[in-house]
C-alpha cells in the first residue's frame, strides 16, 4: 500500500480529515482537481464573506451621516476591486492550506481522482496522463457544484451560477435571483447593496425556508425595506435569453408575470459530485443520489468511507469538516461519538444575519411538544441602538416539561458569531436557568440571548 489514507478532495471536509489523520500518525494523500480547499475556501464561503463586507462597508458609508459623520462627495463602488479583493483573500486561503499540507506531511496529488478495485484511486492529471496509487483506506469528499433546473439551463452569462456571480466584469444594473436559500439571499443582498435592481423569486411561501416562520418574514421585511423586490410562492417558467435584457416568466399566485434583467442566477441548491468517480467499479452503493454511509461514513465498499456533501445531512462546511475528524478517529480506533445532526448550527450572512439551531417552533409543536417560547428583540438591546442595528430578534424554544432547549432562531447584527453559546448549551444539556444565571457582558448582543431565556421563563427585565 502506498498510503494509510487517500482522500479524494480537499475542501473543507477532505483536507481537515487528512489533517486530522496526519496528526494520529497516518501516511496520507489527498488528490485535488482543482485549488486545494476546495469550493467552499475557493468559490464559496470565504470569498462570499469578503463580497458581502465590502457590500456592508459600502452601507456604512451611504448612511455615516446617521453616526454623526460627514463624508465630502458621494461614496461608490468600485466593482473590479471588490471581486479583485475577494479573489484575494479565497488565493490567500487556498495559500494557508498548501502550508498545512506541507506542515502535516501530506501529499497532494493534482489531477481527478477515480475509484478502481483493490482500494486503488486511479488519478488523471492535466496531460492526461493515468497514475494509481493505494492505500488502506480511502475518503470520498468531491463535494457539490450548482444544481440546474430543466427551464433554467446555466449558460454561464446570462444564466449563472454562484460560481460566475462571483466574478462578474462589471456590476449588473438589474438581476432576478431565483431560489431564497443562504446562497441566493446573500447574493441578493449583495447586489442589491451594490445598487443593481433585484427580484428575489422564491417558490416556497417564505424566504429562507428552512428558518423558523418569524425569522423568514423579518428577513423579507428587510429585504423589501432595502428597496428589493421579493416573490414568494412564485416559480420561474421560462428564461428567454435572445434580447439584451433576460425576459423572465414567473408563475405567481395572481397569475403569470414577466420581469427583465441583464442577469438571472439560478441557486437552487446543489448538486453532489457523484458521477465520474468510480462508485460502481468500487461497488460502492447509491441512495437517492447520496452515497450511502453507516453512522462512521463508512460505505458498503471495505476501507471506502464518504463525508460531506456526497452523503445525506445538512451540506455545511463545518459539517463536513467534523464528518471528517470523526471518520479518521474511528479508523485510528479512538472512541467517537456519532454526529448529532439535530445540533448543527446554520447561518446566512445577510444583513441582518440570521442564525439557528435545533427546532423551530412549528417543527416543535408538530413533534407534540408542550414548549416555552422567549423572544427579545434587538430594538430593545442597548448594544445594538448603539450599533445602529435595531432590526432582528433572538427566539429561544424550551421544552415546558423537561426544560431541554429545543431550539434557537436569531435574526439581526452579528448573531452568526452568537449561535455557538446556544449550540454549545445544548450539547452540555444545559437548562434555561443556568444560562440565566450565567452573566452575560453588558453591553453585547449576546445578551440577548440571555434576555430571550429569560423572557422564556417569565423572568426578562428589559421588556
Amino acid at each position: 500500500m502506498n498510503y494509510d489514507l487517500i482522500v479524494i478532495g480537499s475542501g473543507p471536509g477532505g483536507y481537515v480529515a487528512a489533517i486530522r489523520a496526519a496528526q494520529l500518525g497516518m501516511k496520507v494523500a489527498v488528490v485535488e482537481r482543482s485549488e486545494l480547499g476546495g469550493i467552499c475556501l475557493n468559490w464559496g464561503c470565504i470569498p462570499t464573506k469578503a463580497l458581502l463586507k465590502s457590500a456592508e462597508v459600502y452601507e456604512y458609508l451611504k448612511n455615516a451621516g446617521d453616526y454623526g459623520i460627514s463624508i465630502q462627495g458621494e461614496a461608490s463602488p468600485d466593482f473590479e476591486a471588490i471581486i479583485r479583493r475577494s479573489r484575494n483573500v479565497a488565493d490567500g486561503m487556498s495559500k494557508g492550506i498548501q502550508f498545512l499540507m506541507k506542515k502535516n506531511k501530506i501529499e497532494t496529488i493534482e489531477g481527478t481522482g477515480k475509484l478502481k478495485k483493490d482500494k486503488t484511486v486511479e488519478v488523471t492529471d492535466a496531460d492526461g496522463k493515468k497514475t494509481g496509487y493505494t492505500a488502506k483506506n480511502i475518503i470520498l469528499a468531491t463535494g457539490a457544484r450548482s444544481r440546474e433546473l430543466p427551464n433554467l439551463k446555466q449558460d454561464g452569462k446570462k444564466i449563472i451560477g454562484y460560481r460566475e456571480a462571483m466574478v462578474l466584469k462589471k456590476l449588473p444594473k438589474s438581476m432576478v435571483v431565483v431560489g431564497s436559500g443562504a446562497i441566493g439571499s446573500e447574493f441578493a443582498y449583495f447586489y442589491n447593496a451594490l445598487g443593481t435592481k433585484i427580484t428575489l423569486v422564491e417558490f416556497m411561501p417564505s424566504l429562507v425556508p428552512v428558518e423558523d416562520e418569524e425569522v423568514s418574514k423579518q428577513l423579507e421585511r428587510s429585504f423589501k425595506k432595502s428597496g428589493m423586490k421579493v416573490m414568494t410562492s412564485s416559480e420561474v417558467l421560462s428564461v428567454d435569453t435572445k434580447g439584451d435584457l433576460c425576459k423572465v416568466t414567473i408563475k405567481t399566485k395572481k397569475g403569470e408575470e414577466v420581469v427583465e434583467a441583464e442577469i438571472v442566477l439560478s441557486a437552487v441548491g446543489i448538486t453532489s459530485n457523484i458521477e465520474g468517480i468510480g462508485l460502481e467499479e468500487a461497488g460502492v452503493e447509491i441512495e437517492k443520489g447520496k452515497v450511502k454511509v453507516d453512522e462512521y461514513y463508512k460505505t458498503t465498499a471495505d476501507g471506502i468511507y464518504a463525508i460531506g456533501d456526497i452523503i445525506h445531512g445538512p451540506a455545511l462546511a463545518h459539517v463536513a469538516s467534523h464528518e471528517g475528524i470523526i471518520c479518521v478517529e474511528k479508523l485510528a480506533g479512538k472512541h467517537v461519538e456519532p454526529m448529532d445532526y439535530g445540533n448543527i448550527p446554520g447561518c446566512t450572512y445577510t444583513t441582518p444575519e440570521i442564525a439557528s439551531v435545533g427546532m423551530t417552533e412549528k417543527a416543535a409543536k408538530e413533534a407534540g411538544y408542550e414548549i416555552k417560547v422567549g423572544k427579545f428583540p434587538y430594538s430593545a438591546s442597548g448594544k445594538a441602538s448603539a450599533a445602529g442595528a435595531k432590526e432582528g430578534f433572538v427566539k429561544v424554544i424550551f421544552d415546558a416539561k423537561y426544560g431541554e432547549w429545543l431550539g434557537a432562531h436569531l435574526i439581526g447584527d452579528h448573531v452568526t458569531e452568537m449561535i455557538a453559546e446556544v449550540v454549545v448549551a445544548r450539547k452540555l444539556e444545559t437548562t434555561g436557568e443556568e444560562i440565566i444565571k450565567a452573566v452575560h457582558p453588558h453591553p453585547t448582543m449576546s445578551e440577548a440571548i440571555m434576555e430571550a431565556v429569560a423572557a422564556a421563563y417569565g423572568e426578562v427585565i428589559h421588556l
